[in-house]
């Protein structure tokens, strides 16, 4: 078995006291078997806080990194009900 590559980038914007996070997981399958996930996540700077956007980045991130890692494995999931039991002869 060959050793595989999964790349997970995370895009960071600020607006205010928010901040938006993306983490899209691309393979390095052949185009056709490719698989793109993307998960998000926002964090939100309570006003009467001092603004520390490396928090609001942080958070972000992994609420992102979260929201990927659950449908990375609802993906799994639909796979194994899909791929796998008995095989019909």
């Amino acid at each position: 078995m060959e050793d595989k590559n999964w790349t997970v980038r995370i895009h960071i914007t600020e607006d205010g006291d928010n901040t938006r996070a993306e983490a899209v997981l691309t393979t390095d399958d052949t185009p056709d078997d490719m698989i793109a996930v993307t998960g998000r996540g926002v964090a939100r700077r309570n006003p009467l806080d001092r603004p520390v956007p490396e928090i609001g980045d942080e958070l972000a991130a992994c609420r992102a990194l979260e929201d990927l890692s659950i449908r990375l494995h609802d993906i799994a999931a639909d796979d194994i009900v899909q791929l796998t039991g008995p095989v019909d002869r």
